[in-house]
């Protein structure tokens, strides 16, 4: 018997039966399916845990790394690249940033060209110095097109090697579609890409289309929503693309996915894996004759759907975590937004976090060094089969309505979008869902940088400049916080600081949790709060209270000390300052009656009830 069989011997096997039996003992009662199984966003239920038994019927687990069906990786390694964005409104500024990022990192450069002047003196400017050859470039905007065609004029000039040229273009008019509630009707768009994909033909690793799958994270898509109509969108370019007269060996291989990294830490990392076989087995039934046909091509980028303006250090840790489970899923490149994207142009400061966000992973944590680490997880290989099992169906559902362009005509894909995205907006509203620093635990004394505007937490809109008229409803991008947001910079912009003073007394160890619970729920509006220790008396709290010139004062003592206490209180501080009591006790009705009308509770919808007392301050 070897070290290893004897060392085993001792943990004899244990069966799921008593794993079970010693669970359902612990829980001492409680429902086991609302305590432990996670009901997700999704519309499936994740156990507590996973046995080799519940990968039975899971039929890719035999796939390596760099085969087919590519749920592992496309690649026999885990190596990616660090992607960084520079916008181009001058050339010349824009070469300097970008050779700066690569000279401390980057290892791909992401240019936004919105200026459809941009002409082929602008496209050497701003490759300046940069090897075509060996440094991976990235074109979007909306001048994507013309620069795709400029690329590749410039590297046919140049003779450039086309086995050594990594270059992908932002061409994405389905996505442009979606957000502008117009599509080319005379399919000029698609005639543009088999034209540039025909000319690109000899730059094998040239992607021309990029499939923006970010536009459904962003518009508050659930994860199965986003690999379900991103497939379908992609597949709706392989069709057009073939019906211009291209080969499933030309159009596939021009395909780029541009995917977000969402805050679900294990289901990002399944999205991922999930993402590459459900592609391999759609482009798998037109025979290619490039296996590269099958393989997608997949670039990450952190979510802006979660990202906050206030306590912007926090995206920090965000993008920290997704860019881990991006790159342990497997992904060809990753950018990590800068911490404060979302509310001005990027730092060299913020910058240079995100950069060295990735660099940490790859060099300090040695994540490149190991394919797929998660393969075999009995909970990352349940929950990677569970996604695409979701996501096939609603891809399946699109295909049924005629494709994705079809169905967006018909005004499908916005409804099933919007309905998800408003039970994630009650989910925050509701504090289900917590983004921290914004609608739990604020910074107390924080007040919106300069830089953050109206604008800032309003929807996003096309920057471009570019004017359509809408055929069918368009899909509007936003952050998640971003109704909170509005509240607090309202209070930030009203010209006043109205003050919740925490009167707490009774028991102490109720009144202490209490106070920080509504500490806790009126800063989220920006409302300055004075918590207090203990006060021995409700009389010495309300004058102390009146003393502060408190807008509002919280009571907060146990529910069995309201009836007394809180009555007190209102009697002391009536037609002076709010009162309001921590708390939904028993004795509500009766203090209601006694003309106690104001309660804050976890129950409550916080983003309402502020909104309430907004306007009772007179903000």
């Amino acid at each position: 018997m070897s070290q290893t069989q004897k060392l085993m011997a001792e943990f004899p096997a244990v069966s799921t039966e008593k794993w079970e039996s010693v669970i359902t003992a612990d829980l001492k009662g409680a429902d086991y399916d609302k305590k432990l199984v996670w009901k997700t966003l999704e519309g499936f239920s994740v156990r507590p845990y996973y046995r080799a038994e519940d990968l039975s019927k899971i039929n890719f687990l035999d796939a390596k790394p760099g085969c087919f069906p590519y749920v592992r990786g496309t690649k026999a390694c885990n190596c990616w690249k660090v992607s960084q964005t520079v916008e181009v409104s001058c050339a010349k500024e824009a070469n300097a940033t970008a050779k700066n990022y690569l000279s401390r990192g980057a290892e791909t450069i992401n240019f936004v060209i919105n200026d459809k002047e941009f002409s082929a003196a602008s496209l050497e400017q701003l490759l300046e110095g940069i090897c075509v050859e060996s440094t991976e470039l990235s074109f979007s905007g909306c001048a994507s097109a013309k620069v795709c065609e400029l690329f590749i004029e410039m590297l046919d000039k140049k003779g450039a090697d086309a086995e050594k040229v990594f270059a992908s273009f932002g061409i994405d008019p389905i996505k442009r579609a979606s957000t502008k509630g117009a599509i080319c009707e005379n399919g000029s768009c698609f005639d543009k890409i088999a034209e540039l994909v025909k000319k690109a033909a000899k730059y094998k690793r040239i992607r021309v289309v990029s499939v923006g799958g970010v536009l459904f994270d962003n518009c508050g898509a659930d994860v199965a929503q986003q690999l379900g109509y991103t497939l379908a969108m992609a597949h709706d370019y392989l069709v057009k693309g073939l019906e211009k007269g291209l080969t499933i060996d030309q159009i596939a291989p021009a395909i780029r996915f541009v995917m977000p990294i969402g805050v679900s830490y294990f289901m990002e990392i399944a999205k991922f894996r999930a993402l590459r076989m459900m592609w391999a087995t759609v482009v798998a039934p037109y025979k290619p004759g490039r296996g590269c046909a099958e393989k997608a091509k997949v670039h990450a980028v952190t979510s802006a759907w979660n990202q906050t303006v206030y306590d912007p250090y926090v995206n920090m840790l965000r993008g920290t975590t997704e860019a881990m489970s991006a790159a342990i899923a497997g992904v060809d490149s990753i950018e990590v937004l800068p911490f404060d994207a979302s509310y001005e142009k990027a730092s060299e400061f913020s910058s240079r976090i995100a950069r060295n966000t990735q660099i940490l992973l790859k060099e300090e944590s040695h994540l490149e060094q190991v394919a797929d680490p998660a393969g075999g997880s009995y909970y990352i290989e349940t929950l990677t089969d569970l996604l695409a099992t979701k996501a096939w169906e609603l891809f399946k559902e699109v295909e049924g309505k005629g494709g994705y362009l079809a169905a967006l005509k018909a005004g499908f894909i916005q409804e099933q979008v919007a309905a998800k995205a408003a039970t994630r907006a009650k989910n925050i509203a509701t504090r289900r869902d917590i983004l921290l620093g914004t609608n739990q635990y604020p910074n107390f004394t924080e007040v919106a940088a300069k830089e953050v505007t109206e604008a800032t937490v309003a929807p996003c809109t096309c920057g471009c400049g570019c004017k359509t008229e809408k055929q069918f409803p368009a899909m509007t991008p936003y952050r998640g916080g971003m109704e909170f947001e509005q509240l607090r910079l309202k209070t930030d912009r009203s010209g006043k600081e109205p003050m919740a003073f925490m009167l707490t007394c009774g028991s102490l160890a109720f009144a202490r949790a209490r106070a920080q619970f509504a500490c806790n729920f009126f800063a989220c509006a920006g409302i300055r709060v004075q918590d207090n220790t203990y006060f021995k008396s409700v009389a010495e709290g309300a004058k102390a209270a009146l003393e502060a010139k408190a807008d509002i004062v919280v009571v907060c003592a146990a529910d069995d000390d309201y009836a007394t206490l809180a009555k007190e209180a209102n009697e002391l501080l009536k037609g002076k300052a709010i009162v309001v009591v921590a708390g939904a006790p028993e004795s509500r009705p009766e203090l209601e009656a006694a003309g106690v009308t104001h309660f804050i509770s976890a129950r409550d919808n916080v983003l309402e009830t502020l909104k309430g007392y907004q306007k009772e301050l007179g903000i």
